[in-house]
């Protein structure tokens, strides 16, 4: 009698028989179906299917299939020695054996890191963890690569994909093609081992072209009802530039208009319809701050249709309700399987940087697609070159349409302006504005004059508590400190003045900007408000006088955009610049730069403008020089001769360094009921974990210690969650911690 051939199975299903496992021909083919799908929109599909059909072959092991048959306590027909087991490398030992000229080396990261992640290629400090070792001895995988299938193991060896001959990046290709089978082994694995999961995936978005629709009509609705004002009348033509420009083909777009234009709307109608005229698969926002993402997103969902097409995708976000969609947005934010999505910068570019697959598979979601980096100027200077190498990777091989968004745009075009190549910038002729007169724009738009106190020299406490009550108006103050923020606000009559730092938690920050608005709307005193700079990149405020302690132009033109932001007054704003008698360290850079511009009386009245702004941009980034945009040396660590260091360019490229900081609970409102329930449950609840993010505070090193030797802090659970003691919490100032540090932490929070 013909001996039947063993059945060689990928996953098993807990009290089920192996007839009801999944096999693992099953899988392989459909991670490669679906990894090939993934990665059709760049050419690449041969290359992920190939990747997706060998992943797994690892599995193919006796030992293997006998740890699956032991873990569901079923005795294993196959006899096999005791031994480790890891299953992730024959795939790529397969590759060596059939594939040279380095295309052997690429499979291997794809197919050995599917589960560890991306690998260093070689490093003494991640030892057996990185590539080289575990290429070594390839002939070790024999035994098991006998028991493949012909089918599956004799394949044609992949000719190099056309972006590859064109130029494109091979370490950032690899990412995105790792993303690609990562997303697949993990949503097939899915589908047989949690379908209910899987079926919420299942259930279809809003298409792009009814969003659209959905838009234009809230649009038109929004200018017939809207006051005949010259601030609306000049956002009506920023949104038909916007409109008309989305018919133009791919680029690097400019979208550059001053504070208050509308730039939110606008923006996202230029997206959506250059997405239909494109069939891109989706709108992405990159934001800078979490405030402004919260902002951002909900006015999205404002708009009919919207409701459920937009992913709000950070560390602050949190679901009000249990409701199927809740869960669907958790799976989403996944990978991203979205029509609209709204994340920060942290989230978007360190994932565009990392090795770990649970944060690498969402990236071929991004490929394809119009990316929005709202407030462009805030491109972190320390990793610029980096960041603006991924855009153009991605715009120039990856089908994406990025747009720069902001009022002060920085210079990301190759110069050589001062001696200084800016050459991981984008080739001028690439680079299109929507705006076709932003001149003409700032200058019509504008709303505010621009005056120095005191002729720049610097101003006490006191001093500059006085020029603000003599202005007998509502007054925003600006400062660089969150001491100086709190010691000022102090300082000013109780009654009427509000504070704002990072100090304070997400959910007492947005709290105090909705009371800043309703107070300015509806009492008479004035109203003064100290803040850091958290409010000046997209938080809607109004007030007819701004303070602004000198900084950087780009700042200050920030600042400006809340003064007369909607153009009520009947002569312009006043935007008042001011030097404090001490400035932390990161900002005298910038503001000695500034101070060149603000102390020529001629430069005063177009210190806003676009040609302006361009020109501090390139003396800023010579002043910094090409080092100090490549701070982490990333680029130098993903060059060389397939010998890449993804690992460790993972773990230098942080945009926030947050070794210095602890966060910890500020006892804020629900907080107070969401860490009963922590301490209550039997098991870390990560449910509770994420409704707390809301009312997180970020403290220094130094202030743990202080506040540690007061017993102000609580150990509620591990790893190290902080609820910090009442009375170290004030409602109006936020954490008090004496003898504090000032770091530039502000709010680029993951």
């Amino acid at each position: 009698m013909k001996k039947s051939k063993p059945k060689y199975y990928a996953h098993s299903l807990e009290d089920k028989p192996p007839e009801e496992w999944q096999l693992l021909e099953d899988h392989l083919r459909n991670v490669a179906r679906l990894a090939g799908e993934f990665a059709s929109s760049f050419g690449s599909d041969y290359w992920a299917e190939l990747a997706g059909l060998w992943h797994d072959i690892g599995k193919y092991s006796r030992e293997f299939q006998k740890k699956l048959y032991d873990a569901n306590g079923i005795e294993c027909y196959l006899e096999t020695k005791p031994g480790k087991v890891i299953h992730s490398q024959a795939g790529g030992h397969l590759a060596q054996q059939c594939m040279s000229n380095g295309m052997e080396r690429i499979f291997c990261w794809l197919i050995m890191g599917h589960h560890a992640g991306l690998a260093d290629f070689s490093s003494d400090k991640t030892g057996a963890k990185a590539l080289e070792p575990k290429m070594r001895n390839p002939e070790r995988s024999e035994s098991i690569l006998e028991n493949v299938p012909d089918k599956i193991k004799n394949k044609l060896s992949p000719d190099f994909p056309q972006l590859l001959k064109d130029g494109a990046d091979i370490s950032f290709f690899i990412r995105i093609l790792f993303s690609c089978v990562v997303d697949a082994d993990f949503l097939d694995t899915e589908a047989f081992m949690n379908s209910e999961k899987a079926a919420l995936r299942a259930e279809v978005y809003p298409a792009l072209d009814d969003l659209l629709i959905a838009l234009d009509k809230h649009l038109d609705d929004l200018c017939q009802s809207a006051e005949p004002t010259d601030v609306n009348r000049i956002r009506a033509e920023v949104l038909e530039q916007c409109r008309q420009s989305a018919d133009l083909n791919p680029a690097v777009f400019t979208l550059t208009v001053p504070t208050g234009g509308g730039k939110t709307l606008s923006s996202l109608a230029f997206a959506l319809r250059h997405a239909k005229k494109q069939s891109k698969g989706r709108i992405i926002y990159v934001i800078p701050y979490t405030s402004i993402i919260e902002q951002t997103a909900q006015v999205f969902r404002k708009i009919p249709g919207f409701e459920n097409a937009v992913l709000e995708h950070h560390c602050n976000v949190v679901s009000n309700d249990e409701s199927k969609e809740s869960i669907r947005s958790r799976l989403a934010s996944e990978n991203w399987d979205a029509p609209i999505i709204v994340t920060t910068a942290v989230q978007f570019f360190e994932s565009l940087f990392a090795c770990k697959t649970s944060r690498c598979r969402k990236l071929h979601n991004i490929t394809h697609s119009v990316i929005i980096f709202d407030e462009a100027q805030c491109l972190p200077p320390s990793y610029l070159r980096p960041v603006v190498f991924a855009i153009r990777e991605l715009y120039r091989h990856y089908g994406v349409t990025p747009v720069l968004c902001t009022a002060t745009q920085p210079v990301l075009t190759q110069t050589k302006q001062f001696d200084f190549k800016f050459k991981e910038g984008f080739d001028p002729a690439e680079v299109v504005p929507i705006i076709s007169n932003p001149e003409t724009l700032t200058d019509n738009l504008k709303r505010v004059e621009l005056t120095n106190h005191a002729d720049l020299r610097p101003v006490s406490y006191d001093e500059l508590v006085g020029a603000i009550q003599a202005e007998n108006q509502s007054v925003l103050c600006i400062v660089n400190k969150k001491d100086d923020c709190r010691t000022l606000a102090k300082l000013l009559p109780e009654e009427y003045t509000l504070h704002l730092s990072t100090n304070m938690c997400a959910a007492h920050r947005l709290q105090t900007i909705e009371n800043i608005r309703k107070r300015l709307k509806t009492e008479a005193k004035p109203l003064y408000v100290v803040s850091t700079s958290l409010v000046e990149a997209g938080v809607d405020l109004d007030f007819p006088v701004v303070y602004r302690a000198l900084s950087g132009l780009d700042s200050i033109a920030q600042a400006a955009g809340r003064c007369n932001r909607e153009g009520r007054l009947p002569n312009y704003g006043k935007t008042v610049i001011f030097l404090p008698e001490k400035q932390p360290g990161y900002v005298q850079a910038p503001a000695s730069l500034a101070l060149e511009y603000l102390l020529k009386p001629d430069q005063l009245k177009t210190i806003f403008l676009p040609k302006t702004i361009e020109s501090y941009f390139k003396q800023r980034f010579f002043q910094l020089g090409d080092h100090a945009l490549d701070e982490k040396q990333i680029l130098r660590l993903l060059g060389g001769n397939l010998d890449f260091y993804f690992r460790t360019v993972a773990e230098r490229f942080r945009l926030i360094d947050d070794d210095w900081q602890l966060p910890v609970i500020a006892p804020y409102e629900e907080a107070i009921f969401f860490v009963d329930e922590l301490k209550c449950a039997p098991h870390l609840n990560r449910k509770i974990i994420r409704k707390l993010q809301r009312y997180l505070v970020n403290i220094s090193c130094k202030e743990r210690i202080l506040l540690e030797r007061e017993g102000a802090l609580e150990l509620i659970s591990l790893p190290e969650i902080f609820q910090l003691n009442a009375h170290f919490y004030d409602l109006k100032y936020g954490v008090i911690a004496e003898g504090s540090i000032n770091i530039n932490p502000e709010e680029l929070i993951c």
